[in-house]
């Protein structure tokens, strides 16, 4: 079993597998290296019609992928803004942090006024590695509990919805193929 491979979490650990894994990328600071998108695509694959044939044997229920993912998603991001508001001052204030340090503090406060709080989480939800660290950094400024909880489900609806759905298509695409 591998957890940084999308198509061994979706044949071995199924439906429960991609959601831990999409919970454990949005909201707990481990799930940097875990394979968000890819994973998302490829459970769209197993959903199709033609996923079995395409991966060996792996499937996946449509209906359950597409209505549970972007609650996996709003609730990881959610814990990952918690644990940021609860603990983040103390983790990111070490000014010798590799990762967790003041100067990721302030980008992210740039990066939300730059592009807006809604474009900025919105955006962030596409771009590893900020997926997994904008939740709790906006935690840790303190930015708007409603703000962040409309553009977190927003942004977490459109993200799984639209990746899983590309792997979908795609897969129903290959059907005849396969």
């Amino acid at each position: 079993m591998n957890l940084f491979d999308a198509h061994s979490i979706v044949s071995e650990l199924g439906l429960a597998g991609v959601l831990a894994i999409i919970f454990a990328e949005t909201g707990l600071l481990v799930g940097l290296a875990f394979p968000g998108d890819s994973l998302l695509f490829i459970a769209g694959v197993a959903a199709s019609g033609s996923g079995a044939a395409i991966l060996g044997g792996a499937s996946l229920n449509p209906v359950l992928l597409f209505a549970l993912s972007p609650f996996a998603a709003v609730i990881g991001s959610t814990v990952g803004y918690w644990f940021g508001e609860k603990y983040g001052r103390k983790l990111f204030d070490r000014p010798d942090g590799r990762i967790f340090n003041h100067h990721k503090v302030a980008a992210t406060e740039k990066w939300l006024t730059k592009y807006g709080i809604g474009k900025a989480l919105v955006l962030a939800r596409f771009v590893p590695f900020v997926r997994t660290l904008i939740n709790p950094m906006c935690g840790v400024i303190g930015l708007d509990k409603k703000q962040f909880r409309l553009w977190n489900i927003v942004g977490g609806v459109l993200w799984t919805e639209l990746v899983i759905g590309l792997g979908y298509i795609l897969g129903d695409v290959l059907k005849g193929s396969v």
